[in-house]
């Protein structure tokens, strides 16, 4: 039984990604923890969180945000500054963020807040707005309630109780220069022992990805038009449509792929394709779990989960033209799928699970959050 009494601190339940899959290792690792979110879409999340103890603001009771949760996004920062745990007897309050989430108030209670991402629509505005193709007037309009939800973002993270631990070293950069607070880096668990290599593979590319516009899908579609190479496309969302319409007939869509399929789509691909500039990303690592290399853009997280030249190879311009020629020249079969499988296991939820408590413990009876990690290849 775990010796120490927490909470878990979600931004919100509304929609699936690496975000969520971070969290339910966590539930999983401290089963009946009681888990606060701003809002949770029962309907729409997977079945398994119906068993858990998910506890919402007053956000949840909003018209339409369980699909329409991006016009509300004044309100979050809000929500979670009204959320007051400090007088709950945690020992500890451990903040899941990518939001607003580690706004939450903790009082003397120290937070550990594991920090996907500083949040991305207030720090990273211009690039954010651009992809979400806001409008030039409302874009303008937008900007000084930016700035006040910046100052909110930055206070929020000033409290002396709260200790950040990035899940790259992308993130921990970002901490330093958005916040101006120091942090160790633990990277999210992937699930490695899903996947095994398969004895030969199949000759397509593969994508694995929610199709929104920051994973850069549309790159990957106009570089394989070009090539006419047989690319497979996982996953859905809001752009599938357009993507679609952009699409040759050498690309298939698969529209999202249970869980169980997945293992063998990867170990079956001839590489795998990840263009967008990530925060970490769980699917190269799952990749190379199940033995095959990854084609990855050259920023961010993949920086610290591909190894070039040994698991896979980058491109360093985001640009159709850069990938298509790196797709050409790689050659898939120099890489050794042990050496790929390897790499996967620094990732591994063990691994994970050993770090992120060793962090619990030493925060909550010395303070201390002194956690080295060892990010190179071996």
């Amino acid at each position: 039984m775990l010796p120490y009494n927490l909470a878990l601190v979600h931004d919100w339940l509304n929609q699936y990604g690496g975000a969520e899959r971070v969290l339910e290792q966590l539930m999983d690792f401290f089963p009946g923890t009681p888990m606060y979110t701003s809002m949770y879409w029962r309907a729409g999340m997977p079945q398994l969180y119906q068993d858990w103890d998910i506890r919402t603001t007053w956000m949840d009771r909003l018209p339409g945000i369980y699909h329409h949760h991006q016009v509300y996004f004044p309100f979050y920062a809000l929500a979670f500054a009204r959320m007051d745990l400090s007088r709950s007897g945690y020992d500890l309050v451990l903040t899941n963020k990518s939001g607003f989430c580690h706004g939450v108030r903790t009082g003397q209670t120290p937070q550990l807040c594991y920090c996907l991402a500083p949040t991305r629509y207030v720090w990273e505005y211009e690039a954010y707005a651009a992809r979400e193709q806001i409008p030039a007037p409302v874009k303008l309009a937008l900007r000084p309630l930016i700035a006040l939800l910046r100052r909110c973002d930055y206070a929020a993270a000033q409290r002396p109780n709260t200790h950040f631990v990035a899940i790259s070293t992308e993130i921990q950069q970002r901490i330093q220069h958005y916040y101006n607070r120091d942090s160790v880096v633990i990277t999210p668990p992937v699930d490695t022992r899903r996947f095994s290599p398969d004895v030969e593979h199949d000759d397509y590319y593969l994508i694995v990805s929610r199709l929104i516009p920051y994973k850069r899908i549309d790159l990957v579609i106009h570089a394989f038009n070009k090539l006419g190479l047989p690319l497979l496309v996982a996953g859905s969302g809001r752009d599938e449509a357009a993507l679609r319409a952009l699409a040759g007939p050498n690309i298939t869509f698969l529209g999202r792929v249970p869980d169980a399929d997945l293992p063998r789509l990867f170990a079956r691909c001839k590489a795998f394709i990840f263009p967008g500039l990530e925060d970490f990303g769980l699917t190269p690592v799952e990749a190379q779990a199940a033995g095959r290399p990854v084609i990855a853009y050259g920023a961010g997280g993949a920086l610290d989960t591909v190894v070039a030249g040994i698991t896979g190879t980058f491109f360093y311009e985001a640009t159709p033209e850069s990938l298509a020629k790196v797709v050409s020249d790689f050659d898939v079969d120099a890489i050794d799928p042990q050496d790929c499988t390897r790499n996967a296991e620094r990732f591994s939820v063990e691994r994970f699970r050993a770090q992120i408590m060793r962090a619990i413990s030493g925060l909550i009876e010395s303070g201390d959050l002194a956690v080295p990690l060892e990010l190179g290849y071996h």
